[in-house]
């Protein structure tokens, strides 16, 4: 692993699961000001000499797209378990997401349908290739669910935009979802 994909980690460590341990100020939309994190970083030996060039130079690189930098804050785009609820735009998605799961979680997900678990939100995804990935992290032949995520707004589920490749909802009830064959 390469020292950019090193800090990525480390700094979606802060954004998403810990910022009280790098007392970090975050503000409602999950925003921190880039100063604060660069303090928390200059603590660790290994982080001393990084600067905002090199927070930038790794967003820019990431293939994940995890972060985004704006008028002089930092924030992870998705994939938060801390308590406080990161607020996110709504936004009608595309027709049709997909979600990847390992099988051992189908008869939970027909029934009970996708819940966030200890993630703040349900991530999906755009495309079949990006949900299959995140499956495989759980299971060698994973399942690959088609959400009709057009009928879902309709009827009210709130969508929100995580980034170019993953889309954020609270829950999708079964109703929405099935199986791709």
């Amino acid at each position: 692993m390469n020292k950019l994909e090193e800090l990525s980690k480390e700094v979606s460590y802060a954004l998403r699961h810990a910022p009280w341990e790098y007392e970090l100020e975050m503000d409602e939309e999950g925003w921190v000001p880039i100063g604060q994190l660069l303090d928390a970083l200059h603590r660790s030996e290994k982080w001393k000499n990084i600067s905002e060039i090199d927070l930038s130079e790794m967003i820019k690189k990431s293939e994940k797209k995890r972060h985004e930098i704006k008028d002089g804050k930092i924030r992870a785009f998705y994939g938060h378990s801390i308590p406080m609820k990161i607020l996110k735009e709504e936004k009608m998605p595309p027709d049709i997401l997909y979600h990847g799961t390992a099988r051992r979680f189908m008869q939970s997900i027909m029934e009970s349908g996708l819940l966030p678990q200890s993630r703040q939100y349900v991530h999906l995804s755009q495309e079949v290739e990006t949900a299959e990935n995140v499956g495989k992290r759980h299971d060698s032949k994973p399942c690959i669910l088609i959400i009709d995520a057009k009928r879902a707004w309709k009827e009210g589920i709130k969508f929100y935009l995580g980034n170019e490749k993953v889309w954020l909802s609270d829950a999708i009830p079964s109703r929405y979802i099935k199986e791709l064959q």
